[in-house]
């Protein structure tokens, strides 16, 4: 990697540098460089501004019979962003700083501006009392009452920051005090006001709750034993009586019990008969408890609904006897 780097190069013996010849270039040759505008311009053909720090790709030259202790002058040209109109401005070593030649118009020169009157005052000022001694006199005495002047409101500045700079630490620590005091006192009876306030707020509430009491105790309540079951509900009938109640198909076969009366009487009847033949025929009893044994102990759905098919006979059987009686 050392071999990349060289610095020292290798210079034969017989090597003459007069032999090398020298490239005969124009004195205002120009070379292209990389600046950004030096202050704020306005393009004189279109009217557009740069700004200060604006990038540009420039001619450089240099000028020819112009120099300030003998540091060259270079002369810059540019092209207007816009209408790439030509503007060209140079430095001026003298006041490091740079002058416009053409193509734009320099903004915001007010401070140079105020340099410059300012240098050309001082320098009439200086070629007056070259030449008039009493000129330097009363330049003098107006300086020196200028000086006064102005020690003057230096000292008057001063002692009012004196005046101003003396605090009374104390008073200021009990104006405070006193400032929190009052701000407690205020908020201790705003508190008050808005307990005093919950608490009628709170009172009328319970007059309100009492007074409706009072009126719900005066209105008459429903009796709570008026419906003892809660299957009441169920056996109340949602229909009005003006319908005509709907007829089961198994009253349509076997037919309609009149009365209850008479499913009583014939309860009581298969009773009195059952215990007849009970009486007459000891061996029926055996057979009756063999039959239960035997329902007992199959199946419950098949058991009921035997039951049920049964009873349905028997009750057809006694209202077609019972009818057939009453003809």
């Amino acid at each position: 990697m050392s071999e990349r780097k060289v610095l020292n190069k290798y210079y034969p013996p017989d090597f003459d540098p007069a032999k090398i010849p020298k490239l005969k270039l124009p004195k205002d040759r120009q070379y292209v460089v990389r600046l950004m505008a030096p202050f704020n311009m306005r393009c004189k053909t279109c009217g557009e501004y740069i700004y200060k720090g604006k990038k540009f790709n420039a001619r450089k030259e240099t000028v020819q019979n112009e120099s300030y202790l003998g540091l060259p002058i270079f002369r810059f040209y540019i092209k207007c962003t816009r209408c790439l109109a030509e503007i060209t401005f140079k430095t001026d070593p003298e006041n490091t700083d740079y002058t416009m030649e053409h193509g734009a118009t320099r903004n915001f020169q007010a401070e140079k501006l105020l340099e410059e009157e300012e240098k050309r005052m001082q320098k009439e000022r200086e070629e007056e009392e070259l030449n008039n001694p009493m000129k330097v006199l009363e330049n003098r005495t107006k300086d020196s009452k200028l000086e006064m002047e102005v020690l003057e409101n230096l000292q008057e500045l001063k002692e009012l920051n004196q005046r101003q700079a003396n605090v009374d630490f104390e008073a200021m620590l009990k104006q405070y005090k006193e400032l929190e005091e009052e701000q407690r006192r205020k908020e201790q009876e705003e508190d008050e006001q808005e307990m005093k306030a919950m608490l009628e707020q709170a009172q009328n509430r319970r007059l309100l709750v009492d007074s409706d009491s009072d009126e719900e105790a005066a209105k008459p309540r429903p009796n709570p034993t008026a419906q003892t079951k809660p299957t009441d509900i169920l056996q109340e009938d949602p229909q009005p009586q003006s319908k005509k109640p709907r007829m089961e198909s198994w009253e349509r076969s076997v037919g309609k019990l009149s009365t209850k009366a008479q499913l009583a009487g014939l309860v009581a009847r298969r009773k009195e008969k059952e215990k007849e033949k009970e009486k007459a025929d000891p061996a029926l009893e055996n057979g009756m408890e063999t039959r239960g044994t035997t329902a007992s102990t199959g199946s419950l759905p098949a058991a009921a609904a035997a039951a049920a098919t049964s009873s349905l006979g028997l009750l057809g059987a006694y209202s077609d006897s019972e009818d057939s009686a009453s003809d």
